[in-house]
């Protein structure tokens, strides 16, 4: 296990399986079909790190050999897209929304261009009406998503 503190933590919606990051990521989206199906949203935004700077923390994540060259990650319990990486490569990418601060890593490059879908600018700000998840809420919710700052040390 690592001596130092990490860098970024996450995990995934039900905290089943959690992560750490040793080094600063970089951050891309990708709008190509496989990482679009896979995450199940029009681009899938990952972080980039060497595999060395990665770890599992709490449990064991499932896996899917997405194509000839890469496999996903995800977690065996909720489901929740993890992380993509290329069988040949030294590098580990996760899927940014699942750190547990992902504001703090805006991307910094686009992938898979080709595919990305023609309605995509209709999402920056003020091209659609906004609508706050407590402002639509007809009902009471209570999550049981993990809240991500529980994290055990890594």
């Amino acid at each position: 296990m690592y001596k130092t503190k990490p860098t970024m933590t996450g995990g995934c919606q039900c905290g089943a399986v959690r992560y750490a990051l040793f080094e600063a990521p970089e951050s891309s989206i990708c709008h190509c079909r496989m990482c679009q199906k896979a995450i199940g949203a029009p681009f899938a935004a990952f972080c980039k790190v060497t595999s060395a700077c990665f770890v599992w923390t709490l449990g064991e994540p499932a896996s899917f050999q997405s194509s000839s060259a890469a496999e996903r990650h995800f977690c065996h319990v909720c489901g929740t897209p993890l992380t993509f990486r290329y069988l040949d490569g030294d590098a580990i990418k996760v899927a940014t929304a699942t750190l547990d601060d992902p504001a703090s890593v805006p991307p910094t490059k686009n992938y898979g261009t080709e595919s990305r879908v023609p309605w995509i600018d209709l999402i920056a700000p003020g091209r659609l009406p906004d609508t706050s998840t407590t402002d639509s809420a007809s009902r009471t919710i209570v999550s049981y998503q993990h809240p991500g700052h529980d994290a055990p040390d890594a």
